[in-house]
């Protein structure tokens, strides 16, 4: 399949991240962490609109009742587009004013999984939660400094996670309750190519994966062998999402954070979102459990 990038949104995200396409409405779904704000796109004819964010947020995901769990900084909320309100639902790490939260998905039970880290990318601080509706509780996975992912296998027997300053993704079983056992490293990452960002499953259970500095996504099979990577026009790519009719388009989303005058100019799409075709399609991302 031909690696042909096309871009749907060039508006210049700081830290664009959290891409996930809610099917209810048939747009995309993504956030600025460092600009805080909610975006939406419909790739259909383009339409862009955008909510702000009362603190740094990593991510959006449709939720049960209508509306999206968001992670701030100060914790889990209910997000409801059509008042722009966000609702206050726990505190995540009260205890780490330094930490924010950076990532996460849905499994197939409504679980969502999601990660920490130190905002100053510099202590091991960063965790793995699990959030099932009612509360958030931390993994057993051991801490790191930046978390990325988590993403769950389509049957939901494993999560993988990525220690991005570790330069792996590493798959965790998961067990009875929603606990998960001991871990294995999936695949490490040459710092040549870049550091592991955010990842993503498609329907046969492939994992996608977003290179910072690298200028490109990558599949993996479950054994952690490379099928594609895909060329795009920005160096900080950092997540996949499925989305479109028959879930075939990948859409990226990228950043600007940390890039001097130099590699902007080289670069002037960085921080766009962009989308191209993949074989095998992604899967429905079930919507998150919320008992408010």
């Amino acid at each position: 399949m031909a690696d042909r990038a096309r871009t749907v949104w060039n508006g210049a995200a700081e830290l664009g991240e959290g891409p996930v396409w809610d099917t209810r409405d048939a747009a995309l779904w993504f956030v600025d962490i460092k600009r805080p704000a909610v975006h939406r796109v419909d790739p259909a004819d383009g339409a862009h609109r955008s909510w702000p964010a009362p603190a740094q947020i990593g991510w959006v995901l449709p939720a049960e009742g209508g509306g999206f769990l968001a992670g701030l900084q100060t914790g889990l909320a209910h997000f409801d587009p059509a008042t722009g309100a966000f609702t206050h639902l726990c505190a995540v790490e009260p205890d780490r004013p330094g930490n924010r939260l950076n990532d996460a998905t849905v499994g197939p039970d409504g679980v969502v999984w999601f990660g920490s880290m130190d905002d100053a990318a510099r202590a091991a601080t960063g965790q793995v939660h699990r959030w099932d509706g009612a509360q958030a509780t931390v993994t057993g996975i051991a801490p790191v400094t930046i978390t990325n992912g988590p993403a769950v296998s389509p049957d939901g027997s494993t999560l993988y996670h990525v220690d991005t300053l570790g330069g792996a993704i590493h798959a965790v079983p998961v067990t009875g309750h929603g606990t998960t056992g001991a871990g294995r490293v999936l695949v490490t990452i040459d710092p040549a190519d870049g550091t592991p960002d955010g990842v993503s499953t498609d329907a046969a259970g492939n994992i996608w994966l977003g290179m910072w500095g690298g200028w490109s996504a990558r599949c993996y099979d479950p054994a952690g062998t490379l099928l594609r990577e895909v060329r795009l026009p920005a160096a900080q790519v950092t997540k996949i999402a499925f989305g479109g009719a028959d879930l075939r388009t990948a859409f990226a989303t990228t950043a600007r954070l940390g890039l001097d005058p130099a590699a902007l100019a080289a670069q002037p799409e960085a921080g766009a979102v962009f989308a191209f075709d993949v074989d095998v399609p992604g899967r429905p991302l079930p919507l998150a459990r919320l008992r408010r």
